[in-house]
């Protein structure tokens, strides 16, 4: 893989730990603040909503800028709202700030994706997708217990200057190591913007977009509500959050890795085998919360699975919208975001109900319906062939 590639990473891994560190620091911002945690908690809605209209809206005023101008504006607003953030005496300065930096965070993933499309083979685009997701996914193994870490030792404020720290030399890389346009032609004697949109009205991609949605609110609908499970259920003490946290990222990671080498050429062997065990597995994780080995290998495959099977999807987004060269990203950019904000409002729903182990019966369901969405519509499915000739069944 390209170098430039892994320079984007470390952009997606700062922009990552940023997005999930807010729950190991909601009740210091809280006191500092003088809100209430509920209250505190709105940063993290902030910042899902800002990613959800910030992908298309900055795809689209982006899409005939050089990519490289682009990326590192991105970097840079995102740093700087982070600087903002951490010496502001505001919560509605705070707020606005989270808001600031989901929308750069966005724009930046929608131009990386297809920026990343661009420097690898057009049959290459899975493998393309992995590395950066492998950013996302390292921030879960270490970025967000590291800044939890740092938050406790230093205060909430630390965490929030690492994040814009790590942006710098990420920024100059991104300036010395990316091309002005890489690999394929200028985007302005591309389609329009109207043809571009007029994409979404494919069946192919409005399904793959819903069900790489459902996958990923499953996937954070759990996520978000694993420390109760470990405190309550398996009975752990609160440092074991941390490292269930960590085996969660390991296998993230580990499913995003297998997925790149599989999702280009045979993606629909990876959802025919990885959907079902998903779909298993998070019914499983809840009736065997209380078995601790049990509950920790689980947490580690589940993290796998979910990932695998979710990055195919989103690498499908990036084949069905070949016609849309610059809005691609954004549009597999809203269709990850978009399960991420609706997946833990439906996981917390069942909390009241439930209890702890409702947001795993929810990730279930959602699973499932997604698998009986791609059964029901495999007609299409099975149609659809991406500009590399590979199919999406096996």
């Amino acid at each position: 893989m390209p170098f430039p590639l892994y320079l984007l990473a470390l952009v997606v891994f700062a922009m990552g730990t940023s997005e999930f560190m807010l729950a190991g620091l909601l009740p210091d911002i809280a006191s500092d603040f003088d809100v209430s945690v509920g209250t505190a908690g709105t940063l993290t809605s902030a910042f899902a909503i800002g990613m959800i209209v910030g992908a298309p809206l900055m795809a689209a005023l982006a899409r005939n800028w050089p990519g490289r101008t682009s990326l590192l504006g991105f970097v840079l607003v995102f740093s700087a709202a982070h600087v903002v953030g951490a010496v502001t005496t505001s919560f509605v300065v705070l707020f606005a700030t989270r808001v600031v930096a989901a929308v750069a965070n966005a724009g930046f993933l929608a131009v990386a994706l297809t920026t990343a499309a661009r420097l690898v083979p057009p049959s290459s685009k899975g493998r393309a997708l992995a590395v950066l997701l492998s950013g996302t996914t390292v921030a879960t193994i270490a970025g967000v217990p590291g800044g939890s870490l740092l938050g406790t030792m230093f205060g909430w404020q630390a965490t929030f200057w690492a994040v814009a720290v790590v942006c710098l030399p990420a920024a100059l890389g991104i300036l010395r190591g990316i091309p002005t346009r890489p690999g394929q032609s200028d985007e302005a004697d591309g389609p329009a913007l109207r043809s571009e949109v007029a994409q979404l009205r494919s069946p192919r991609l409005i399904l793959v977009m819903l069900l790489g949605a459902l996958v990923n609110a499953a996937t954070f609908g759990s996520f978000t509500f694993l420390a109760p499970l470990v405190t309550d259920d398996a009975g752990m003490t609160r440092p074991w959050i941390s490292v269930v946290l960590v085996l969660f990222g390991a296998g993230s990671f580990a499913g995003v890795t297998l997925a790149g080498r599989l999702s280009d050429q045979r993606p629909g062997a990876v959802i025919a085998v990885g959907g079902p065990l998903l779909l298993i597995g998070w019914p499983a994780l809840a009736v065997l919360a209380e078995q601790q080995i049990a509950f920790l290998a689980l947490v580690f495959v589940q993290g796998a699975l979910s990932f695998a099977v979710g990055s195919t999807l989103i690498t499908r987004v990036l084949y069905e919208a070949s016609g849309a060269p610059t809005m691609a990203g954004a549009y597999a950019t809203a269709a990850l975001n978009a399960g991420a904000a609706v997946g833990p409002l439906i996981a917390a729903a069942t909390l009241g109900t439930v209890g702890n182990r409702g947001p795993l019966w929810a990730s279930g369901c959602l699973v499932l319906v997604a698998l009986l969405a791609a059964l029901s519509f495999r007609d299409v499915l099975a149609t659809a062939r991406n500009s590399g000739g590979a199919p999406v069944t096996p």
